[in-house]
């Protein structure tokens, strides 16, 4: 019956029946590491969060600091450098809050006299209606099931917490029993394939650490970027709003939107409407430059994958997580494209049983593949499951000895 049935088609019935079966586990993964995210993106954060400090742990450890000191120094001091810069936000604000307070009130009467004489054009009576309706929504919003909106509010706060010292004491760990850790993982894989597990998550690793510092490499130019904007414009609070752009810059989509809006608002209070617009002009120039010609090649270079599979891996990973798996997406996917490439020799080697009618014979393994030089069952004379073949206890072993079969 099956020899009615045209080979491509045979084929493609095969790989189809394999790629839902992939696609259905790999649903299920994504369900229960969703169910259980307020462990699983905690962990994922420290992983990224050690990948870019380790280097740092290493240096210490190679001056003779015990690394168990090395990764609780770096740790402590990774919270001490984002609560400086945070207390650098604050002070600026507290020390100009008088003098934006005054030109805050200066602005409002400029956007009210430019909205008047402006190309809007708009009377006093439209103005005072339009504020009215604001004020009347505001004061709705905030009378409208006020104990629901506590309890969440309570909620997010404490998952937050919650989150935020998981990410620290498994970054701790991390830092400190790393490779002890991934030893221990790999010994839960079968003895066969713990090589391979084990040189496969050496190369993710080694592409998770070139993302990492090409993402900060980006948060530092965008933070350059719209500070020098700023300073040209005579806006306020540079320093602050560079720090804050920096810092938002980890946080995708929504970081840069927050920091960006942060920065208009700035200009809009200080400078007026007209100056707030070339902040506007300017933020956006500078996050554009950023998404879509910095980041996707830096991106592509530090962690070889094409530029264009970069944006499709963020709009993907917002589609289904939101933030999270925006932030996720890029590492998630060029991990996985090293591993391919990684195993893809080795792959290779392996032969096929059976081929399409008039293929000729199977490619021989690469030499350099890990798998190329060790036997498989057949090489052994083995049955996959259990035995010997009736040629092997023939003769002894074969004369001309196949590559390894899966």
């Amino acid at each position: 019956m099956d020899r009615d049935v045209p080979y491509g088609i045979r084929l493609g019935a095969a790989w189809s029946w394999r790629l839902i079966v992939i696609a259905v586990v790999a649903y299920g993964v994504f369900l229960v590491l969703g169910y259980f995210s307020e462990i699983t993106v905690p962990i994922a954060i420290a992983v990224l969060i050690t990948a870019l400090a380790v280097p740092a742990v290493d240096a210490l450890e190679r001056l003779r600091v015990p690394r168990l000191a090395g990764a609780l120094a770096v740790v402590l001091g990774g919270i001490a450098l984002v609560a400086g810069m945070l207390t650098l936000i604050g002070q600026q604000v507290a020390t100009q809050f008088d003098d934006l307070r005054d030109q805050l009130i200066v602005g409002i009467d400029e956007i009210q006299d430019w909205a008047r004489t402006g190309p809007l054009g708009l009377s006093d009576d439209q103005l005072s209606g339009w504020l009215d309706d604001v004020t009347q929504a505001l004061q709705d919003a905030g009378s409208t099931d006020l104990v629901s909106r506590v309890t969440a509010v309570g909620t997010t706060v404490t998952h937050f917490v919650a989150g935020l010292f998981i990410a620290l004491f498994a970054t701790y760990f991390f830092l400190y029993q790393g490779k002890r850790i991934w030893g221990w993982v790999t010994r839960l894989v079968p003895q066969a394939a713990r090589e391979r597990v084990d040189s496969s998550g050496r190369v993710a690793w080694t592409t998770l650490t070139g993302f990492v510092r090409a993402t900060v490499l980006v948060a530092l130019v965008d933070a350059i970027g719209i500070a020098l904007v700023a300073v040209v414009l005579n806006v306020p609070l540079a320093l602050a709003i560079a720090t804050l752009v920096f810092l938002g810059a980890f946080i995708p989509i929504i970081g840069a939107f927050l920091s960006g809006l942060v920065a208009v608002m700035v200009a809009l209070v200080a400078q007026g409407p007209w100056v707030a617009v070339l902040m506007l002009i300017g933020v956006i120039a500078v996050q554009q430059l950023e998404s879509h010609v910095l980041q996707p090649f830096l991106m592509g270079a530090f962690v070889a994958v094409h530029p264009l599979a970069i944006i499709a891996a963020i709009a993907a990973g917002a589609t289904l997580a939101g933030i999270v798996g925006a932030l996720l997406a890029v590492p998630t996917v060029a991990c996985v494209n090293s591993v391919v490439r990684h195993l893809a020799p080795g792959w290779a080697a392996y032969r096929q049983p059976h081929g399409p009618p008039g293929s000729g014979a199977p490619p021989a393994a690469d030499s350099d593949s890990p798998l190329a030089d060790s036997p498989g069952p057949a090489d052994r004379g083995d049955r996959p499951g259990g035995g010997r073949t009736p040629e092997a206890d023939h003769d002894g072993r074969r004369d001309q000895p196949d590559e390894e079969n899966p």
